[in-house]
């Protein structure tokens, strides 16, 4: 591998690593019987390196769908230098270069929206779309209209305020008590459906319009749905979901806000999920791919409409919108942002997210002819599921500790998936595919070649 030889023992690294780093989402005891953690030392394309010197094939994009340009660009690298050299740094209270031309480019991608409010993080950018709700709340409805209405399997971050939105309960489990208005809708995965309709898709989201005036319209003020659900099982909304929803959230006055942490920057094969679906929200946030993890950003965009309502009243020492987030001043996020969103374009990415996910599809359905426990295959552009079962007819769930199990035989073979299944136990075992835009039908190849061989080993 090259330029493991710049460290002069990268053992002492593992022991740092064991010693002192608390890793996430992960059980540390196994570190203290053998077992070495695992520490990623390089990346290019699609292809990373560990301390061992294995070489993986990256198929979830850094792990949790992020680096959607893949590993190793310099341009992106010397971008974040450059800029950094002449003004790393000052308080979003003032503009920057590149936080002023970034907004500008991506507001081009958004028809509709009109407002950039900068931050460091998923979690941190929708939990200001909670705070812009509720001071709208206050100021413009008297008090009411101070709920927010969450979707059965969706996340949307790991903040206090964002777990209490978490459609994935095993996530907020021992973290509360939560606090209130916050309130949850059904889901809309049509494979474990709920009505036996012709048209799930309007059901599903009638169902949501039964919650509206079970609360009472006038209490409701946000409704906060994925475009496609992400790590509550890679859930692509079913025919006439999206265009019900936004009649009924015009309907009783609510607003639509539409995280893009995941789906955001390419990941489906439009800029941002939402649009394939002809519907107009009014909130937008996004972070993960808006600079492919080479600096922390996250973005909360609203419309011009949803900005007037903080500066209607200049006398008033109230009505701004009264927020900061410290790391929404750095400029290397939005100076990173800038050539991610030039190579996208200049290397035609969201085209090849389209022709490569649905080859990806087509053979994640070929892998479901030949193994049983795959009950149902689903996705959207380089964002794709594949459910397992342990009998298609119950569509009983497939033993978690079997799903991990493949997702541990992809890894021996040299090529890193995702599954769902931790957050929603016994309902949701999900093997998840999220590779760089950058993807090629080799790569893919190379990808359900280890899903097929760690399908048949463990589940013979």
């Amino acid at each position: 591998m090259e330029g493991l030889d710049r460290f002069n023992d990268i053992s002492e690294v593992v022991e740092a690593d064991r010693a002192h780093v608390w890793h996430h989402l992960s059980q540390h005891k196994q570190y203290e019987t053998g077992v070495d953690p695992r520490v990623i030392v390089e990346g290019k394309g699609m292809k990373v390196w560990d301390a061992k010197g294995k070489e993986h094939l990256d198929a979830v994009s850094g792990g949790v769908w992020t680096v959607n340009v893949g590993y190793g660009r310099e341009s992106i690298a010397n971008a974040v230098r450059d800029q950094l050299i002449k003004m790393n740094y000052f308080a979003g209270a003032a503009g920057s270069i590149p936080g002023s031309i970034f907004a500008q480019r991506l507001i081009e991608k958004m028809p509709g929206m009109a407002r950039v409010y900068y931050s460091n993080s998923g979690s941190e950018a929708n939990e200001k779309v909670y705070k812009m709700v509720r001071q709208i709340a206050h100021k413009h409805h008297g008090g009411k209209k101070w709920k927010i209405l969450y979707r059965d399997r969706d996340y949307h971050g790991t903040t206090i305020g964002t777990l209490a939105t978490s459609g994935q309960d095993q996530r907020a489990m021992q973290y509360g008590p939560y606090p209130e208005g916050f309130v949850r809708v059904p889901h809309c995965l049509e494979y474990r459906k709920q009505w036996d309709v012709e048209n799930y898709g309007e059901r599903a989201a009638e169902a949501i319009e039964e919650v509206i005036l079970r609360e009472g319209p006038d209490t409701v003020g946000c409704l906060v749905l994925e475009p496609v659900t992400a790590g509550g099982g890679v859930i692509v909304p079913p025919k006439g979901y999206w265009e019900k929803v936004q009649e009924i959230c015009r309907k009783y006055d609510i607003l639509l806000h539409i995280d893009e942490v995941v789906c955001g920057l390419g990941r489906t094969g439009t800029w941002f999920g939402y649009q394939h679906y002809g519907i107009q929200p009014d909130f937008v946030t996004m972070a993960k791919g808006v600079a492919s993890g080479y600096a922390a950003i996250s973005c909360t965009v609203t419309t011009e409409k949803v900005f007037a309502l903080f500066k209607d009243d200049p006398t008033d020492t109230m009505s701004y919108f009264r927020d900061i987030s410290t790391f929404g001043g750095c400029t290397a996020g939005p100076a990173a942002a800038l050539e991610n969103m030039a190579i996208i374009e200049r290397e035609g990415l969201l085209e090849n997210t389209i022709k490569m996910g649905d080859y990806c599809l087509q053979s994640l359905h070929g892998l479901m002819e030949k193994h049983k426990v795959i009950g149902d295959v689903r996705g959207k552009g380089l964002f794709l599921g594949a459910e397992l079962v342990a009998d298609r007819v119950t569509k009983e769930a497939a033993d978690e500790k079997k799903v991990m199990a493949v997702v541990a035989d992809c890894m021996a073979q040299g090529v890193i998936i995702g599954a769902t299944n931790r957050s929603l136990p016994g309902l949701n075992n999900t093997l998840c595919l999220s590779p760089a835009l950058i993807a090629t039908k080799d790569d893919i190849d190379h990808i359900i070649d280890a899903m097929d061989g760690a399908l048949g080993r463990v589940f013979a």
